[in-house]
């Protein structure tokens, strides 16, 4: 488990959302975004979307961290 805190990423695409779930894992961030849209697709689109603006919400900004 990493011991950094999990943040938003500077490398972004909309929010930072995934690059920071990848960058905290130690991954490549277009892995965890494709692997993010196929799971919200998965399920019916709608919760993977509500995950990731609660997502944006609550994790802090590269810059501020």
């Amino acid at each position: 488990m990493p011991h950094a805190p999990l943040k938003r990423s500077r490398d972004r695409v909309i929010a930072g959302v995934c690059g920071g779930i990848a960058a905290w894992f130690g991954w490549k961030p277009d892995r965890v975004r494709i692997a993010y849209v196929i799971a919200s697709i998965l399920s019916a689109a709608f919760p993977g979307i509500i995950v990731y603006l609660l997502l944006w919400l609550v994790m802090p900004d590269a810059d501020e961290a």
